[in-house]
């Protein structure tokens, strides 16, 4: 046997010599970003250009791992992780950021966004995500905003067909919590229940609600077309979202680490809307070729009618920042 201090000293010294050599190449590091639907989504879409992106960017020193399928928990839970830094990142629907910023639902607005080409726009334009990042960093701590996504638009499904807002009167529609729902749907004539993403099937199935709303391709992965088999085209609302990175992981990168982020988060905010409604629309043929029925001629004059005046009151009810993202949308061409 050898002098043992001797052997640990030789090791040392190889180490700090590997040390030194490391400090060079720089250490890889692995991050979260989390998101409650499964893959083939609007928000893997989302995960992929960014992951593939930043390592690109980093040369392979900053790698995404992606916790779809709500893994790491529903998304008002994941927001918490993100602000304690639990979380690295995640991209979460603005109607449920909405439960930590409540000028978020302005997204949220029934109407507010005309067709499929304004989603895209609105959603690419730097007014509209400096806005929503000047909103947040003003009224939140411990998160900020990278990029908007987007899941398409969101429609109504049933046990029944809807041609018109008569058809919705003293139904049960599961919304998601914000107070723009709560207003609209009631306006609408309809009763709303809150739940979380995950029981909505079983409510459906049991008839705890009568009605869901959500993206045709959301409608589709989560298979609630065997409990709701009529698929209405409402278009009621843009199925927005907000890419998230924690406080404690920003203020841990170097300037030149936080312009990779930036950068890859850009190529959300440019590119995947768009594949979004690509996939709505290899969703919609799909649930036809499966019998799904899909009601196309929904009267959406009945609904306008009856949301149109909301939308600049509850803008100016949730606060400036909703107003001026409100005003910016609907000024795009």
């Amino acid at each position: 046997m050898g002098n043992p201090a001797k052997i640990v000293g030789v090791a040392m010294a190889a180490a700090a010599v590997l040390l030194s050599a490391g400090a060079w190449a720089q250490e890889v590091k692995h991050y979260r970003f989390a998101y409650d639907q499964p893959r083939n989504t609007g928000y893997s879409i989302a995960g992929d250009l960014f992951a593939d992106k930043l390592k690109e960017l980093s040369k392979g020193t900053m790698i995404i791992d992606q916790y779809p399928g709500a893994q790491l928990g529903q998304e008002p839970q994941v927001l918490q992780l993100v602000r304690s830094g639990d979380v690295e990142f995640a991209i979460i629907s603005s109607a449920n950021t909405a439960t930590i910023s409540p000028q978020a639902g302005v997204m949220s607005l029934h109407f507010l966004f005309r067709d499929e080409n304004h989603v895209i726009k609105g959603l690419a334009d730097p007014r509209v995500f400096e806005t929503l990042r000047t909103m947040i960093d003003e009224t939140t701590q411990g998160l900020h905003v990278i990029a908007t996504g987007s899941q398409g638009v969101r429609h109504m499904y049933s046990k029944k067909e809807i041609h018109g807002v008569g058809d919705i009167k003293g139904l049960k529609v599961r919304v998601q919590a914000t107070a723009t729902e709560d207003t609209m749907f009631p306006a609408y004539g309809a009763q709303t229940v809150h739940m979380p993403f995950g029981s909505v099937y079983t409510s459906l199935q049991t008839g705890v609600v009568d009605v869901a709303e959500n993206s045709i391709n959301v409608y589709l992965v989560n298979k609630h077309y065997e409990v709701a088999p009529v698929l209405n085209i409402t278009e009621h609302e843009a199925n927005n979202a907000l890419v998230f990175v924690s406080d404690k992981l920003w203020q841990s990168l170097s300037p030149e680490q936080k312009q990779w982020v930036q950068t890859a988060a850009n190529e959300i905010s440019a590119k995947e809307p768009a594949k979004a409604f690509e996939l709505e629309r290899t969703a919609a043929a799909k649930l036809k070729s499966i019998g799904v029925k899909i009601v196309g001629d929904v009267d959406k004059k009945s609904f306008t009618v009856v949301a149109d005046p909301y939308l600049d009151k509850l803008a100016k009810e949730l606060g400036p920042h909703a107003e001026k993202i409100k005003d910016l949308i609907r000024s795009i061409n």
